[in-house]
């Protein structure tokens, strides 16, 4: 099958990436895309292409696109994913995470091992905000805790926590891509999750642990229904940020009672673990 390849441009990726790749898996027919440092190339099946579709949604963005469109070469793409995508290995204190595809190698020498199928999601330990998330779950106690996987993606978080002893783990996506891959993904690891479609407005009930690797500005919107989720002494863990937004973030949650605790940082993004000091609500 041929691909159209449909390559963009912008201004600030840092929350209009998420929303480019939503309109068009969403409301066109683009099957997959591939991050860039200022941009997104996205793909589509040559015969689904629809040029005046792409421009319309390009015109009616929120912000400036630019971009080019070219055929790919006919070849057998799931093979080429196949041959590129790569297996992870997360090391941390006192172990390690191999998080892999069905068509990777099964390894006896770590301490968790996650099949995880990404298709349309987020959520492959390659990034690295997936990858320091995945080393906090790995590190904290969650043995019979309640935990939140906000933005869930892959739901390669939540699928952690579940395999380390938590008592009960709830994903929420605001994409239907993401939720569906999400309850593949928990099945293929033999674990039960609770998942729900929406945003944070679908939060019910309390939690010890709340992850959330989005972006900044939707922690930030989103901060306060985080907080009245949170048991007290939980831990918020947020990433999906630069190190230069830190700032920003735990500025508000210290005007919820939520304070830091500790921090790490890769290739210049950050992810911090917050602690709710006492109960408010």
């Amino acid at each position: 099958m041929k691909y159209i390849e449909v390559t963009f441009t912008m201004d600030d990726t840092s929350l209009w990436r998420d929303m480019l790749v939503d309109t068009l898996g969403n409301e066109g027919p683009y099957e997959s895309f591939v991050e860039t440092p200022d941009g997104l190339k996205a793909y589509v099946q040559t015969p689904q292409y629809d040029a005046a579709w792409l421009a319309s949604t390009v015109q009616a963005f929120p912000v400036p696109l630019r971009y080019k469109v070219a055929e790919m070469e006919d070849k057998d793409w799931n093979a080429e994913w196949e041959k590129e995508h790569k297996a992870v290995l997360v090391q941390y204190d006192g172990g390690s995470v191999w998080v892999r595809a069905p068509f990777h190698p099964h390894r006896d020498d770590v301490s968790y091992e996650l099949i995880i199928e990404p298709k349309m999601s987020f959520g492959t330990a390659h990034h690295p905000t997936t990858y320091m998330m995945l080393s906090y779950v790995a590190e904290l106690p969650v043995n019979g805790l309640r935990v939140l996987d906000m933005g869930c993606g892959t739901a390669v978080l939540g699928i952690l926590a579940k395999m380390r002893g938590a008592a009960y783990v709830e994903g929420i996506d605001i994409d239907e891509w993401a939720f569906a891959n999400a309850r593949e993904n928990a099945a293929s690891n033999g674990v039960e999750l609770t998942f729900k479609l929406g945003g944070a407005e679908a939060i019910e009930g309390r939690f010890d642990i709340i992850l959330a690797n989005i972006n900044r500005n939707i922690l930030l919107a989103d901060m306060e229904r985080y907080a009245a989720a949170l048991n007290a002494g939980g831990s918020l863990l947020l990433s999906g940020f630069y190190e230069a937004d830190e700032g920003a973030l735990i500025a508000k949650a210290n005007t919820l009672g939520i304070t830091l605790k500790s921090k790490k940082s890769r290739e210049q993004w950050s992810a911090i673990q917050l602690i709710k000091t006492a109960d408010n609500n």
